[in-house]
């Protein structure tokens, strides 16, 4: 099977997609007019388009053309469903599989009604179309009707990487520490994850002063709010309680959860949860909110908690029983990473994603251009 994967060779989640497809033997050509950020394996290939930005992707129409009629394909794989979705739509070639990601759906067509009415013609333009989530495929729903069938792809762990690392308190002195790995954005809440901390910090110097002089909050990451949440922090008078670090490359992710005791992820608007589940593989109990795919990757009460999405108050409430409560955290942490070997196992995800480039290919017969 030969596939042309259409998507942005700087995001870290396309490359992983089409390093774990050409190990499990595709022959998968990227093309993207993105710069890679990360390294192919030698069994893929890369064609750059010529023209970037917005308007490049209706500019590398014909550069696409070209290159699907020189590689012949059995599949054209398009990953963002508006940019690259439109690249692959006016090129005319199918069998076609589209999978969506996140802001394409969510925040694309909320620009203008002429927005939404060509993300819709993209979306039904293509032969199959695809989502991480039931909750994403809910909203590609309101957004295309007519669409029968949206498969489900979830984007896993590699459970061998991502293992558990118990710390067992050598006193009781040692720091408590909740933490999240996001980008420092309005969307991912940690200014909520902040209001939460003060919130579960007055009370635990209410009630179990002890615990609150070891509790610790650890934030990794980097993005556009970050001085303006740095001031919040001491703001609260927590500043001394909070830890900034530096956005960490994916392979460094799993020594930064094995500082953690709980994983909290807050986010206003979230298409998957896969940073929940990297936490969830290594044994960590998560508090998340019931923002968009979230929920979908915790069970409430049993591998973590979800509370109300900006409701510092539920998420203070939900931190203060796993603070208190190590065996609690324990029992979560191990239920969700048997979660994970369950549902999200890396491996077993890509040989979904195969199967199902099999099925279109199959049901649609020779690739060719309309």
């Amino acid at each position: 099977m030969k596939v042309v994967f259409l998507a942005a060779a700087s995001s870290i989640h396309a490359v992983r997609w089409v390093n774990a497809l050409a190990c499990a033997g595709v022959r998968v050509v990227l093309v993207s007019q993105h710069d890679p950020l990360q390294e192919l394996v030698e069994a893929a290939t890369l064609r750059k388009l010529p023209y970037s930005g917005e308007a490049g992707y209706f500019r590398n129409v014909g550069k696409l053309s070209a290159i699907l009629r020189e590689e012949q394909p059995d599949l054209l794989s398009v990953h963002y469903a508006s940019g690259y979705g439109t690249t692959a739509r006016l090129s005319g070639f199918q069998p076609t599989l589209l999978s969506v990601w996140g802001s394409d759906v969510y925040d694309f067509p909320t620009r203008s009604t002429i927005h939404r009415w060509w993300l819709r013609g993209n979306l039904v333009a293509a032969i199959r179309v695809a989502s991480t989530s039931h909750a994403m495929a809910e909203q590609v729903r309101l957004v295309a009707p007519s669409l029968e069938q949206i498969a489900i792809t979830p984007f896993g762990v590699e459970t061998e990487r991502f293992t558990p690392c118990f710390r067992e308190p050598a006193s009781s002195d040692d720091p408590v520490v909740i933490g999240t790995v996001k980008g420092l954005k309005k969307i991912y809440g940690i200014d909520i994850l902040l209001d939460s901390a003060a919130m579960l910090m007055e009370r635990l110097r209410r009630n179990e002063p002890c615990l609150a002089r070891r509790l610790r909050v650890k934030i990794v990451g980097d993005g556009p709010q970050k001085d303006e949440l740095i001031a919040q922090a001491a703001e609260l008078g927590i500043d001394d309680v909070v830890q900034f670090t530096d956005r960490v490359n994916h392979d460094s992710v799993p020594d930064v959860l094995h500082q953690l005791d709980a994983y909290v992820a807050l986010s206003r608007s979230e298409s998957f949860g896969v940073a929940v589940i990297e936490a969830s593989a290594c044994g960590l109990p998560v508090v998340v909110s019931e923002a968009g795919g979230l929920p979908e990757v915790v069970v409430d009460g049993q591998t973590g908690f979800v509370v109300p999405r900006e409701n510092p108050e539920a998420a203070a409430d939900a931190l203060y029983k796993l603070v208190l409560d190590a065996d609690l955290r324990r029992r979560m942490g191990e239920a969700g990473r048997q979660r994970v070997i369950s549902l999200y196992e890396w491996k077993n995800n890509v040989r979904q994603m195969i199967d199902l480039y099999e099925d279109v290919i199959k049901t649609t017969g020779n690739a060719r251009f309309l």
